[in-house]
């Protein structure tokens, strides 16, 4: 394994050599990225002359500390990557679901078509998330549509939290209720047309659902 300067750079910080020294042995590093002390020990002074740590040795005591350069370089990678794993955009496979889409679909069909703009059709397409961890992770930074619950035959069905997102050119939503049975790697997602078959999906079919922010 080839030991890159950026993932050693993380690891010294994640064992607290933040704001502080913390002594910490080559071969503890080389153990933890199964390379030898040596290759360790080359990656250090990389890192050393570009400014990103800051170390100090003590006879056979090393310590070391994450720089502010370091500190700075390692914020902006964090930023580049939440934009690359939270951008909106969700790779999933299709499953079944539980057989209640249809029926709650055709209840909220009225304000579905009132808030967003479009009919539904009577079902949903469940789609488990591969990537990022949860839909909560890909939805995070959109304003969801407010879909208001109503009371019908004394049984109250609550708000329903809906965001526009676009399949293979295809517009719909995904829909989460406020009271839901579906674990937070399933989507569930409404359309105008039956998705399955505009799309010819079958299950473990794999889809990329791409999130549409306001204005778009």
């Amino acid at each position: 394994m080839r030991l890159e300067k950026t993932l050693l750079l993380i690891e010294i910080a994640d064992m607290g050599a933040v704001g502080e020294k913390r002594e910490i042995t080559l071969r503890e590093l080389a153990e933890r990225f199964s390379v030898s002390p040596q290759t360790v020990l080359r990656v250090l002074d990389e890192l050393e002359r570009e400014g990103m740590i800051a170390r100090h040795v003590e006879g056979r005591k090393t310590y070391l500390e994450v720089s502010e350069k370091g500190l700075s370089f390692l914020e902006k990678l964090c930023e580049r990557l939440e934009k690359v794993l939270y951008g909106g955009v969700i790779l999933g496979e299709v499953v079944s679901g539980l057989g209640e889409g249809s029926y709650y679909v055709k209840l909220y069909s009225e304000r579905i078509k009132e808030y967003l703009g479009f009919e539904p059709y009577p079902g949903t397409l469940n789609v488990r998330v591969i990537f990022p961890k949860t839909i909560f992770d890909a939805l995070a930074s959109v304003r969801p549509i407010l879909i208001p619950g109503f009371v019908k035959d004394g049984r109250t069905f609550g708000d329903v939290k809906a965001y526009p997102v676009r399949i293979n050119g295809i517009g719909g939503a995904i829909v989460i209720p406020s009271r839901t049975v579906h674990p937070p790697r399933i989507a569930e997602v409404i359309a105008p047309v039956n998705l399955r078959d505009s799309l010819g999906l079958k299950d473990g079919d794999r889809v990329k659902i791409k999130v549409v922010a306001e204005g778009e």
